[in-house]
Parts: C-alpha cells; sequence; structure tokens
C-alpha cells in the first residue's frame, strides 16, 4: 500500500506511519530532518568517522522503527539515544586500539586552498570545541546534546540513562564552568578606568 503525501507537506505522524510502511520517501525525509545534527553531535563528541557512524545511526533507526510509538520529540531522543550508544562504542573501542587516524583525501592538509582560509574556517568550532573539552565528561554530554543536538533536559535525561534533577545540575555545573573560562577578566587599572567616570 503506497501513502500519497508530498514529503515537504507530511506531518511527523504522517511521516512516521509512511516509514513503518517501507515508504523510501518517508526514511529519506527523517534522514534529511536527523542526520545533520546527528552527525554534528557526533563531531561535538570527538567522533573521528562521524559520517560512517550518522550512517551507522539511521541504519538501526530503519531497524527499529517498526517498534517505535511517539511523537517527534520521543523519536529524536530515540535516535540520539542510539547515537550516543553508538558513540559510546566508537570510543572505547579507539581507547582499546589506540588513537591512530587513517590518512584519507578528504583529511590530507595539502588540499586545503590556504592555511589562513582553513585556520580561519576552523576558528570559532575550534574554540567552541575546546571550551566544551574542558569540561567534565558528564558535563559535556548533557552540554552537547543541549546545544547542538537541541534536546529537552528530559531527553538529555532518557538519553543518557540519568535523572531529569541530576541533568539539571550537571547542566548548571557545566555553565558555571563555561562563564568562568570565558568571562572577562577586569584589571586594576579598567577598574580605576570606571571609577573616574
Amino acid at each position: 500500500m503506497s501513502i500519497e503525501v508530498r514529503p515537504g507537506d507530511a506531518t511527523f505522524s504522517t511521516v512516521l506511519a509512511a516509514a513503518q510502511a517501507g515508504e523510501s520517501w518517508a526514511f529519506t525525509h527523517l534522514w534529511v530532518e536527523h542526520a545533520p545534527i546527528v552527525a554534528a553531535f557526533l563531531r561535538a563528541r570527538g567522533s573521528r568517522e562521524c559520517d560512517d557512524l550518522t550512517s551507522e545511526v539511521f541504519l538501526v533507526v530503519v531497524e527499529r522503527i517498526g517498534d517505535f510509538r511517539g511523537d517527534r520529540a520521543a523519536f529524536r531522543s530515540f535516535v540520539f539515544s542510539i547515537a550516543y550508544r553508538r558513540l559510546v562504542d566508537e570510543l572505547r573501542m579507539r581507547s582499546r586500539r589506540g588513537d591512530a587516524e587513517e590518512w584519507t583525501v578528504e583529511i590530507d592538509p595539502r588540499r586545503a586552498s590556504s592555511a589562513e582560509e582553513e585556520a580561519t574556517a576552523r576558528l570559532g568550532d575550534r574554540d567552541a570545541l575546546a571550551l566544551l573539552d574542558g569540561l567534565a565528561p558528564d558535563q559535556r554530554d548533557v552540554m552537547v546534546l543541549r546545544i547542538v543536538a537541541d534536546l529537552t533536559v528530559e531527553q538529555v535525561a532518557d538519553v543518557l540513562g540519568k535523572r531529569v534533577g541530576a541533568v539539571k545540575a550537571l547542566q548548571r555545573r557545566a555553565l558555571e564552568n563555561l562563564r568562568k573560562k570565558v568571562a572577562p577578566t577586569r584589571t586594576p587599572a579598567s577598574r580605576s578606568d570606571d571609577s573616574d567616570e
């Protein structure tokens, strides 16, 4: 049975029903909507193979979609639960094997048009990732899921298998730590300048 709905006009429940019925356009719709965010989450958390891992996540999604019940928010939690587990598997495997990176044409630094252009393009991402990497692992997981994946506190709790209160506490501590790192420092000279005005 074919469901005749244009993918751009489909509601989530229609897309979900079509995906569960095996409609390829519905899987494409779910991929287009969720894959970039999943890849960004995996990249931000240190995946070296985020494109491959994103594909693996969606293979599991396709495999398990028939059993899924819920709305758009529940589906997002479902997808990120799978992504988080796959990421943990990759990080564990990497820690056992050591930290080696396979050479590919895409990562060859000689292909960049110029070092200046590449540095400029990556400056903001690098600085943001460095700030997140400076957090404790639990705090970093919470912040990446909240910011990059745009999950609610309840969804993050579900993905990480923690209580909502624990996630809120981790988020609060992470924000405090980030504030300390990015807060402008005031020198005694700048304070005296302020008092003169």
